[in-house]
């Protein structure tokens, strides 16, 4: 290009400043603040009088028509090029928003964000095309305001999981989550997706109903928030465009956890609740994880609706909503693995290992290459602490058994606290058979009795075997805490016997099997026969015939006298003794007292037949023939009631008729 005259050369810079400033700014104060600007690079302007002094407004037009500031620049100026004058069409747009007031949103207004749109689109189409001067400025802060639209627009839409809805969701949980096959079909949805299907899409159906699969956005949102992701990845924005998305939807993840009773607590929070609140915690987290199989699947659902452009960084994206979810769930299960073993805790951890096993297989199939093996990892990690961590409760819980201590006897010989906690404590073991023969399955018993199992019975049933027995040797310590040996064997019989009532009630008959029990009704009736004993050799031995021979007459009525007088006390004795003794189950109460008239009452009614006429009739005989073989039937009715009789409640019925 020739040289221009010094002259020429100032009227060009002018001139060029008038059309920067007209094409630009809207104002006139805008039109000064350009001036200043565009004075401080070239002394020239400021000299010039009233250059922008007649700075017209936006609706003013020149005689022609056509608005002021769209007048075109001296022809001595060099003609902007057609691409240049799109880019400064679209900055006039995008300039007009100001990227410092996010308050003021684009989306209020469909026209107005379409517009933003189209500028946008036009600045990357010229980015990539040419290297525009002032077009990657532009750009940036282009998405810069779109970053901004796009976290309000997702704020905006979250359809937020309220409590409400999760309880609803709560209540569906009975439903099966469990993954498909390229051979059995979900019961939940019918028919098993196309193998040709893509792997995210069949993730979303494979085992959850529309119903259960949780509307994170609002479905009017999801079109805005796809429009302006696609921008920021055609644009190169890939990273910001993550950024936001994962803080968003991680923001509202937590929420939903900390609704459902699973948000975040460290470790030493964990291990200083009271029990009460820990139960609690722990039930809400076992529901949480079931629920996030819905919550992670419309996940992934709402990723490939929003990020649509492209599959690496929509699986990106995904795989740091989820694993945030996931890692904050798993924490929890961490804390409590590695948390003090108790007895107390123990079907809890059950409960969570249960419910994290299951979903595992689930949760994997949302992730893909080596997302996929980290989860499994993860997860598999806190199974494993948490398997640890139940087997040596187990332990613990044998070891409590063993170790209780307690020095009272119960009144009556009725059945043991440490029993009815112990039997119903391994009744509920039975419940979780499958996973504890898995966790058992080491073989690592510590020395039961292998004579009362076999080799084919189960990790399980060993186990409960050696609890079992470590509970049947500490009863019969406390057994010996009743003098009364008759009482000894009561107590024993209500203990062994409801421990095999325990075992035919519940799943554990088909751990311990049929000869089990036959072995312990064996040994209650080793009990009976020395109750029978130790309770009822006295009063038999005063209806022997011993001593009563030797007299020239015959019989000696005095030694007669005594031994019914001694009969009546003795069978008194332990009417008042025993009518106070508890023997809980109907069937063993009414079985030991066909016992007792078996061996009394035949006894009595042979002596009183034979030596009875040798008194009647004669002096005070009632005093010495109290009972009639009916009245001692009777009186057995009261015993093993456990209730404590007055004094004259045995004459008043041997009153009776």
């Amino acid at each position: 290009m020739a040289s221009t005259p010094k002259a020429d050369g100032s009227d060009n810079v002018i001139a060029a400043a008038r059309h920067i400033v007209r094409s630009l700014a809207t104002t006139s104060e805008a039109a000064d603040d350009m001036m200043r600007i565009l004075s401080a690079f070239d002394h020239r302007l400021s000299t010039v009088p009233g250059l922008f002094s007649s700075f017209p407004s936006g609706d003013e037009e020149d005689a022609s028509g056509s608005p002021v500031n769209e007048v075109e620049p001296p022809s001595s100026c060099a003609e902007p090029s057609e691409k240049e004058a799109r880019l400064k069409a679209a900055e006039r747009v995008i300039l007009h928003w100001d990227p410092s007031r996010p308050d003021s949103l684009l989306w209020d207004s469909p026209e107005t964000a379409a517009d933003y749109l189209a500028a946008v689109d036009e600045v990357i189409a010229l980015a990539e095309v040419d290297s525009l001067d002032g077009a990657e400025e532009t750009l940036q802060i282009a998405i810069a305001r779109l970053g901004d639209e796009f976290r309000n627009l997702m704020i905006q839409n979250a359809d937020v999981l309220d409590s409400e809805n999760l309880q609803e969701s709560i209540k569906r949980l009975s439903i099966s989550f469990r993954s498909a096959s390229a051979n059995s079909a979900p019961e939940d949805v019918g028919e098993s997706p196309p193998p040709d299907q893509p792997l995210a899409t069949r993730v979303n159906t494979m085992y959850l109903s529309d119903e259960q699969i949780f509307k994170l956005i609002c479905p009017e949102g999801i079109s805005d928030l796809k429009d302006i992701a696609d921008r920021m990845i055609k644009a190169g924005y890939r990273i910001d465009l993550c950024r936001v998305y994962t803080s968003i939807r991680c923001n509202i993840l937590g929420d939903c956890l900390s609704l459902l009773g699973a948000g975040a607590v460290t470790n030493k929070e964990v291990w200083s609740m009271e029990w009460t609140a820990l139960d609690h915690k722990m039930k809400m987290w076992i529901q949480a994880v079931k629920l996030s199989i819905g919550v992670m699947s419309a996940e992934r659902q709402l990723c490939q609706q929003i990020i649509a452009a492209s599959d690496d960084l929509r699986e990106e994206c995904f795989d740091e909503v989820a694993k945030f979810c996931v890692t904050q769930l798993l924490k929890f299960g961490d804390a409590i693995a590695e948390g003090q073993r108790s007895t107390e805790r123990l079907f809890r951890m059950l409960d969570m290992y249960e419910a994290l096993a299951g979903v595992l297989p689930d949760i994997q199939a949302l992730f893909l290459g080596d997302s996929k093996d980290y989860i499994w990892e993860e997860i598999q990690s806190v199974l494993s602490r948490l398997g640890e961590t139940i087997k040596n409760t187990l332990a613990e819980f044998g070891n409590m058994i063993q170790g209780d201590m307690s020095k009272k006897a119960l009144p009556g010989g009725e059945i043991h606290p440490l029993n009815r906690y112990v039997m119903n404590y391994v009744r509920l073991l039975a419940e979780y058979s499958t996973l504890l023969n898995q966790l058992l399955e080491d073989g690592s018993f510590n020395g039961q009795d292998s004579s009362e199992g076999g080799e084919s019975m189960t990790p399980l049933a060993h186990r409960v075997l050696l609890l079992i027995s470590y509970l049947e040797a500490n009863l019969e310590e406390k057994s010996k805490l009743y003098e009364d040996a008759g009482m000894q064997n009561v107590f024993l019989m209500n203990n062994v016997l409801y421990i095999v009532n325990k075992v035919k009630e519940s799943d554990l008959m088909s751990l311990l099997g049929d000869n089990w029990v036959r072995r312990r009704r064996g040994q209650i009736r080793r009990y009976s026969t020395q109750y029978l004993r130790a309770s009822w050799t006295k009063v038999l031995s005063c209806l022997k015939e011993e001593g009563l021979s030797g007299s020239s007459h015959g019989f000696s009525k005095t030694v007669l006298r005594e031994k019914f007088k001694s009969f009546n006390l003795a069978f008194e004795e332990v009417y008042k003794i025993q009518s106070e003794w508890k023997v809980s189950d109907p069937q063993l109460r009414q079985e030991l007292r066909i016992s007792i008239s078996e061996q009394v009452l035949p006894a009595y009614r042979a002596f009183l037949g034979r030596f009875g006429p040798h008194l009647q009739g004669g002096w005070h005989s009632g005093k010495y023939i109290k009972y009639t073989v009916e009245d001692l039937e009777r009186c057995l009715e009261d015993f093993f009631e456990g209730l404590p009789l007055p004094s004259s409640y045995f004459r008043r019925k041997l009153s009776l008729p």
